[in-house]
């Protein structure tokens, strides 16, 4: 079979596994994308600078994450379930989270000499003209990306998660060539790829987004149950978000900005690991939602099981290699957060696999597990924080992390076999794995050997 036949192959179709494929393809070369960007940032702008920057980009991110009040992922269930049109679902979205973003956006600009009390005057002032622009734009994001998922556009998904960077990665680039990249014009770079990459996410989308359609009133019978099932996820996703989030909310009160700056060179270096697993858990939950409870379980669990094997035969290499490529991209002056390295990285794994195992119990429409889960890992992780940080700084940080990913993942797995009846041995090991990983691989050749045979008849 040739190449190009092989390649074709891995990106056309529709099936989960080959939908994984692409995604995880896509988000390679999005992680490599930011790489490029955070070395650049990093190697220009100092620590320090990569600490400045990084504060004035988190706020958005923050804040548009506690405003998603579970609606986008509320629109990909009902979009499966047909609950209603897409034009009365994104009206129900919009009528809430546009005028609560803008609100937000008032707040943050009021708040953020609070926030970055330890930060000059310019970056503070940076960062409230940013996010009073960037959390709209954040939460528009977020509703366009659930609805490429519900739809089953992937192209559309994959593209958005990979035109922003880009952009980003061009623009800061363009400004490194001209000799004018500072923190402003990094953050008004951000600012416009992101912008870019929504509009043109609307223009692939537009057939499915008439606002003409959308009507001041929606049926009860579309209204329930998009807002209930909205409410009961966002509990889990609001942990979800401080989960991930809380470190630089500590960094931020508690360490300087050059911590903030190593920090997040690592924290996103280590974030490598999670490209496969980000994959899995971003195509799951649409694919499986709508499916037989049985087939869900089988589903999810074969998915989390190949994938945390692939990872934890990566990640013992990369590891002896990852100090050295720490030191040799960003520079000696990072050296210092190696450790917070390796540590993160473990986490990232963990709390992947944890992730995959979420998705199961949001389609089997159990999202209370999932919260109260965060709920419990997240009093551990913020607890550790703070006796954690003082003592060991931003390796206390990473061992909180590390920590709360480790009980996640222990109350996903023992919530199958409490909750689901299902043993908690066919989550963790299943021999027959192996049997359907090599029947894939045989059978994609075959169909490859044929289509080459059926070109040449007919050639």
């Amino acid at each position: 079979m040739s190449t190009w036949t092989a390649a074709r192959k891995v990106f056309t179709g529709d099936s989960l596994a080959k939908t994984i494929m692409r995604t995880s393809f896509n988000n390679f070369f999005v992680l490599i994308v930011t790489t490029l960007t955070s070395i650049l940032t990093a190697r220009m702008l100092g620590v320090e600078g990569k600490g400045e920057l990084a504060a004035v980009l988190f706020w958005p991110t923050l804040i548009g994450s506690v405003l998603s009040f579970g609606l986008p992922t509320s629109l990909i269930y009902n979009l499966k379930k047909k609950t209603g049109t897409t034009e009365e679902l994104l009206a129900l979205s919009l009528w809430i989270q546009l005028p609560a973003s803008l609100l937000a956006g008032a707040v943050a600009w009021i708040c953020m000499p609070l926030w970055l009390n330890g930060y000059g005057a310019d970056i503070i002032q940076l960062s409230q003209i940013y996010c009073a622009a960037a959390v709209p734009l954040a939460v528009l994001t977020a509703l366009t990306t659930a609805l490429s998922q519900g739809l089953d556009r992937f192209s559309v998904y994959n593209g958005l998660l990979f035109y922003y960077p880009l952009l980003n990665f061009i623009g800061l680039v363009t400004l490194w060539l001209m000799g004018l990249l500072n923190v402003q014009l990094a953050g008004a770079v951000n600012f416009a790829a992101s912008f870019l990459a929504i509009m043109w996410a609307f223009l692939r989308l537009r057939k499915h987004m008439n606002l003409r359609a959308f009507r001041p009133l929606t049926s009860r019978q579309v209204l329930r149950p998009y807002y209930s099932y909205g409410a009961r996820v966002y509990g889990m996703e609001l942990m979800g978000t401080l989960s991930t989030q809380t470190d630089k909310i500590v960094i931020v009160a508690l360490l300087s900005p050059k911590a903030f700056g190593l920090y997040s060179v690592v924290y996103a270096l280590s974030r490598v690991f999670n490209v496969v697993q980000n994959a899995v858990t971003n195509v799951t939950f649409p694919k499986v939602t709508g499916m037989e409870h049985s087939k869900i379980v089988e589903t999810v669990g074969r998915a989390f099981r190949i994938s945390m094997a692939a990872m934890l035969i990566v990640i013992v290499p990369a590891l002896f290699i990852g100090r050295y490529m720490l030191g040799l991209l960003y520079g000696p002056a990072f050296l210092e957060a190696s450790l917070t390295f390796y540590l993160l990285s473990l986490e990232c794994i963990i709390g992947g696999g944890s992730w995959i195992l979420a998705s199961a119990f949001n389609a089997l429409g159990r999202p209370g597990l999932v919260l109260f889960r965060q709920i419990v890992a997240y009093a551990i992780t913020v607890g550790l924080f703070f006796i954690c940080t003082p003592i060991f700084g931003l390796d206390g940080i990473a061992i909180a992390l590390l920590v709360g990913a480790c009980v996640r993942l222990a109350f996903s797995l023992f919530s199958f076999p409490m909750f689901f009846n299902v043993p908690l041995s066919r989550i963790i090991f299943d021999k027959s794995d192996i049997t359907f990983v090599l029947q894939t691989i045989q059978k994609k050749r075959r169909k490859g050997e044929l289509k080459d045979a059926e070109f040449a008849s007919h050639g």
